[in-house]
C-alpha cells in the first residue's frame, strides 16, 4: 500500500512537471519572448499546483523586510496555514547570469533558508545558505527531486510550533484543573471577586447574550486567562485588546485575584506553547496575515481546550474565501436592490459576532480594492475595540 501511494505521488509530480514544460514551450512559441515577466508564469503555476498538495498558499510579489529594515519583493512565496513563510521563488531572464543574480539578491537581503531561483533553463535550490541542488528544468526526474527537496523543508519555528502543540495537549488538562479550582475558591472566599463577577455577568448579558450564566462567566474568565498572552504577542501590542469593552471588564475581574506570581506560576506550564507562537508570529509581517495566523491559533486552542464547545459555539471560524464571497455578494445585492454599495456614506455595518475580526478585516480589504472614497465614520461603527455599537462575542 505504501509503495502504491508513493507511486501515485510520483506520477502526480511528474504530471505537473510535464504540464509545466508544455506551458513553458507554448509561452515561448506564442509570445516569441524570452523575458522573465512572460515565461515565469509557467513555473509560478507549477509551484501553486504543487503547493496545494501540501496545503500551502502561493502569494505572488511577496513583500519581505530585510535585516536592515528595507522592503524587498520576491517573485513568489508559499505560506503555511499559519501564514508563516514556507519557501520563496525568484525568476530571472534566460539571458541573465543566474549565479551573479543569485549573489546580487542575497547581497540585497533576500532569504537564504529555502528559496528556488530559476531562469526557465535551469533551477537552483538554496537551503540554509547552501546550494543544495541545481538542474535543467527539462530534466523531469531531476526537477522532481529538486522540488521534493524544496517542499520537504520544514522551518525551525514551524517544527517548534508542532512540538509545542503536542506538549500543549499534554499540559492543558492540569492547568485547567488548577484554574477551575482557583476560581471556585475565589467565588467562595473573595467578596471583591464575587462583586466583580456579578458586574461582569450583567455587562455580558447586556452586551452579548441575556441568557449567559455564572457558569459562562467562569469559562470566559478561564479562556481569557489562557489566551490573552496569545493575542498580545501575535500583534505585539499589549494594550490593544484591553480596549475591547468585554475584555476591559474581564481584566477588572481578573485583577481581583489573578496577578503577579500567581499568574506567572499558572501560565508557566504553557510557556513553551506561548514561546512557539511568539517565534512563529515574529516571521509574519502584515496585519492581514497575522489575522489569519490568530484565527488558526484560536481554532487549535479551542479544539484542544473544549472540542465540543468549539463546535457548539462556532469557534471554528469561517474561511477567508467564504467571507470574501459573502461580502462581495452582499455588496452586489445592495447595489442591485438599494442603489448603494457597502462603502457609501450613511451605510452602517454591524458585526455582532466579531471574535477575531475576520469579516471586518476582509471588509476593509474589499473597500481598499474598490478604489472609491468612503466615510471613515462608517468604518468606525464596525470596529469592536473602540466603539461599543459593534458588540463582540467569542475570544476577546
Amino acid at each position: 500500500m505504501g509503495s502504491r501511494r508513493s507511486l501515485k505521488g510520483s506520477e502526480l509530480s511528474q504530471t505537473l512537471i510535464v504540464s509545466y514544460l508544455y506551458q513553458l514551450e507554448r509561452l515561448r512559441q506564442v509570445s516569441g519572448s524570452r523575458r522573465e515577466s512572460v515565461l515565469r508564469e509557467a513555473f509560478k503555476d507549477l509551484l501553486k499546483a504543487w503547493g496545494r498538495q501540501h496545503d500551502l498558499l502561493f502569494v505572488p510579489e511577496y513583500e519581505l523586510e530585510t535585516a536592515t529594515k528595507e522592503r524587498r519583493y520576491v517573485d513568489g512565496a508559499l505560506l503555511h496555514e499559519l501564514r508563516v513563510p514556507f519557501g520563496y521563488w525568484e525568476a530571472k531572464d534566460e539571458d541573465d547570469d543566474l549565479d551573479a543574480e543569485i549573489a546580487a539578491k542575497f547581497k540585497r537581503g533576500y532569504p537564504h533558508d529555502n528559496i528556488v531561483f530559476e531562469d526557465s533553463v535551469q533551477a537552483v535550490l538554496i537551503q540554509r545558505r547552501e546550494e543544495v541542488m541545481r538542474c535543467s528544468v527539462t530534466d523531469v526526474a531531476q526537477l522532481e527531486r529538486l522540488l521534493k527537496l524544496f517542499f520537504g523543508y520544514e522551518r525551525p519555528e514551524i517544527a517548534g510550533f508542532r512540538k509545542a502543540v503536542d506538549q500543549f495537549k499534554t499540559d492543558l488538562p492540569a492547568v485547567l484543573h488548577a484554574l477551575r479550582g482557583m476560581i471556585e475558591r475565589q467565588f467562595k472566599d473573595n467578596a471583591a471577586f464575587r462583586r466583580a463577577a456579578a458586574e461582569f455577568l450583567k455587562h455580558v448579558q447586556e452586551a452579548i447574550n441575556p441568557v449567559l450564566t455564572e457558569a459562562d462567566v467562569r469559562e470566559m474568565l478561564i479562556q481569557h486567562v489562557l489566551t490573552e498572552e496569545i493575542f498580545a504577542k501575535v500583534f505585539d501590542d499589549s494594550d490593544f485588546h484591553r480596549k475591547n469593552n468585554v475584555a476591559h471588564e474581564l481584566y477588572k475581574l481578573e485583577e481581583t485575584f489573578f496577578t503577579g506570581g500567581l499568574k506567572k506560576a499558572t501560565q508557566k506550564g504553557l510557556e513553551p506553547y506561548y514561546a512557539a507562537i511568539r517565534t512563529a508570529a515574529a516571521q509574519i509581517g502584515s496585519h492581514s496575515e497575522k489575522q489569519t495566523f490568530l484565527k488558526v491559533i484560536y481554532e487549535n486552542f479551542y479544539k484542544i481546550y473544549n472540542a465540543k464547545a468549539a463546535d457548539r459555539l462556532g469557534v471554528v471560524h469561517t474561511p477567508n474565501e467564504i467571507v470574501r464571497f459573502m461580502i462581495d455578494g452582499a455588496d452586489w445585492l445592495r447595489e442591485q436592490h438599494f442603489g448603494k454599495s457597502l462603502i457609501d456614506r450613511d451605510v452602517e455595518i454591524l458585526d455582532p459576532a466579531t471574535r477575531t475580526g475576520t469579516f471586518i478585516c476582509e471588509l476593509l480589504e474589499h473597500f481598499a480594492a474598490s478604489r472609491r472614497s468612503w466615510n471613515v465614520s462608517t468604518a468606525r461603527n464596525c470596529m469592536p475595540t473602540r466603539w461599543p455599537s459593534c458588540r463582540t462575542t467569542g475570544p476577546t
